[in-house]
């Protein structure tokens, strides 16, 4: 509990106290010996101000800048209602009752945006560089890219880097929710917000403070809570209107009847002013963002970012999960595991292809440099020529070399003999004679095919794979995950358009979510319903373009943030329901005179605690937690 909020609990205890003398004294017939009506008005008015001054000038303070209808407006209107028809007693119970939902309010916003800040406390204080041998503590925003910094034992890392000295094992649960650490060494790569453990590291910096990892993070949670699901913006559009409506119908009620029937002026106004206290939506405008935060929170204990709660809201309705193969659904790990030469020796058909892939970097081209083993000399390499979609063709010693796959063959004419292996096919041809195959292939995650199952657990209707890949290795891939539709041999362009095919499919409030590596993917992550990023341990394409970020890319958390997103919206869904039908119901017997100013209470702090209490279990959403 905080400073502000300990100073409400004491105003509301001393208030409280007064309160209860005085209801006690007026109980008990102390107060009716006072023939002076105004000595128990003061009376009563010193409790009052005690617990109520504060809502009276916000409410004065926002009637002068133009913002009548609000909360404060109508508790201010409704209690000196009460005063003005001797209600004294209810006048005070209303205010004081009205400041314990406030505060029990103000604690559970608190406690929810505590359990994200906690699981997002990772913006580090300072950054050690060492000047003259000794260290000196500088803000992170003040290191420049390729200066070296050291990180002590139990210190937050400051900036993404590469260590260039040490070995310590790195605590990485604030962005993964991994309680396993990782080991980190000469050459790895290591981020922002994570803690080192038992060795002291010595990290090149490789990004500036602004655009490293813990940045990105920090920035995407601050901005999470502007971007409102449906349900919430269409509570402040009703709160909007119907705060002046009920204020301008407790007004009818006060007038028109004793204008009509004649007489009863303060009966009538007396159920005017229970009919205000009873309307004030406090409990729907409070307890809907707070169910959003609180799933979002659940969903930050996972290791899993939700951009915003209009993001959550739609992740509850997905019924179609595409994933693109390669490094989502498999490690990316390509290892040359089969030849097929023709014409020349294996030997020969790997150095070829070594050499023809002498200046890329893609995984495949690494992993036959990495089968063939020897240094490459780079002289006998000459200009290469990508085919996009096909492969490249590149003199090597002076002879035209082209690697590719299926449809480079068939394009430059070549007779080649077909491979039927599972795995990606790479056909090697020199001097427009096909020289042979090799086959290289990519182990499947560890957990997908537990992914896909728990996926269908939850309610998801359709998995779908896109890759690029041949047919035969994608379905190779799917038939062992339990995917139900795959579409292999795509171009890069093919999948945003296989994805606009999806969604034409979809039906009603369906959502289709796509799930890459979100360095490639980013168009197709953009153009689905929802984009699911692996995180990639500070992929900032990840980060930056998708709706959701699985910070240590593991599929099977999908499933539980479906799980979160729907118990959300179902918590949601009932704080409205029971928010509006006993208003409704009360507000009816308070307009017939059947409610009097404690119901009227009930209907607004109670209910409002009760929305509240029932919010803050999607904090506490249970089994959640992946168990693997």
């Amino acid at each position: 509990m905080n400073k502000k909020q300990k100073k409400m609990l004491i105003r509301i205890l001393v208030a409280f106290v007064l309160f209860a003398v005085l209801f006690v004294c007026e109980h008990i017939g102390i107060l009716e010996q006072i023939d002076n009506i105004w000595i128990i008005f003061l009376m009563y008015l010193v409790p009052y101000l005690i617990i109520g001054y504060d809502i009276i000038l916000k409410a004065a303070r926002n009637i002068r800048n133009g913002q009548i209808f609000d909360e404060n407006f109508l508790m201010m209107i409704a209690t000196f209602g009460a005063f003005g028809v001797k209600e004294f007693s209810e006048a005070v119970a209303v205010m004081l009752f009205y400041q314990v939902g406030e505060l029990f309010q103000s604690y559970a916003v608190g406690k929810s945006r505590q359990s994200i800040s906690d699981m997002m406390d990772i913006c580090p204080e300072y950054a050690n560089i060492e000047d003259d041998g000794k260290l000196v503590q500088v803000d992170p925003d003040e290191v420049a890219v390729g200066s070296v910094i050291v990180v002590k034992p139990g210190e937050r890392i400051p900036l993404d880097g590469v260590v260039v000295e040490g070995d310590s094992l790195i605590d990485t649960a604030a962005l993964t929710g991994e309680s396993v650490p990782r080991r980190a060494k000469t050459g790895d790569e290591i981020i922002s917000g994570c803690v080192n453990g038992s060795g002291t590291l010595k990290v090149r910096v490789t990004k500036e403070f602004e655009d490293s990892t813990v940045a990105k993070i920090l920035e995407l949670v601050e901005n999470a809570s502007s971007k409102k699901a449906k349900v919430e913006n269409f509570i402040t559009r009703f709160a909007r209107y119907y705060t002046p409506v009920v204020t301008i119908g407790a007004l009818l009620l006060a007038i028109l009847p004793p204008l009509i029937l004649g007489g009863g002026w303060g009966e009538w106004i007396s159920r005017a002013c229970i009919f205000l206290v009873i309307s004030c939506p406090c409990a729907l405008v409070i307890s809907v963002p707070l169910g959003f935060f609180g799933g979002i929170g659940a969903a930050s204990r996972l290791g899993v970012l939700v951009k915003g709660s209009n993001y959550l809201e739609a992740v509850a309705e997905v019924t179609t999960v595409v994933f693109d193969k390669t490094g989502t659904l498999t490690k990316g790990e390509f290892k040359v595991q089969e030849l097929f030469p023709e014409r020349i020796s294996g030997e020969a058909l790997l150095e070829t292809a070594a050499y023809g892939e002498g200046y890329s970097t893609h995984p495949i081209a690494n992993s036959i440099k990495d089968a063939y083993g020897k240094e490459i000399d780079v002289s006998r390499i000459g200009q290469a020529e990508e085919i996009a979609g096909h492969g490249i063709c590149i003199p090597v010693d002076g002879k035209e070399i082209l690697i590719g796959n299926e449809k480079l063959m068939k394009a430059k004419e070549i007779s080649y003999t077909p491979c039927k292996s599972a795995g990606t096919i790479v056909y090697v041809a020199v001097e427009g004679s096909f020289a042979g195959a090799i086959v290289i292939a990519d182990s499947v995650k560890e957990g997908a095919k537990e992914a896909i199952a728990r996926m269908k657990q939850v309610g998801v209707k359709k998995c779908v794979m896109l890759t690029g890949d041949r047919k035969e290795a994608a379905q190779a891939v799917a038939a062992e995950l339990g995917i139900d539709e795959v579409h292999a041999e795509l171009l890069p362009g093919d999948k945003v358009s296989k994805v606009e095919e999806l969604l034409k499919g979809q039906e009603g409030k369906d959502k289709l979510a796509f799930v890459g590596d979100g360095i490639n993917d980013a168009p197709v992550l953009t153009r689905a319903d929802i984009g699911i990023a692996m995180g990639s341990m500070g992929s900032d394409a990840a980060i930056e373009a998708a709706d959701v970020v699985l910070m240590d890319d593991d599929v099977r958390k999908i499933a539980s943030v479906v799980k979160i997103s729907r118990k959300t919206l179902t918590i949601v869904k009932q704080n409205i329901i029971f928010a509006l039908a006993v208003k409704a119901l009360v507000l009816l017997l308070g307009a017939l005179g059947m409610a009097n100013m404690w119901e009227a209470v009930f209907a607004d702090v109670g209910v409002s605690v009760i929305a509240i209490l029932n919010a803050m279990r999607a904090l506490k959403i249970e089994n959640t937690k992946c168990t693997y």
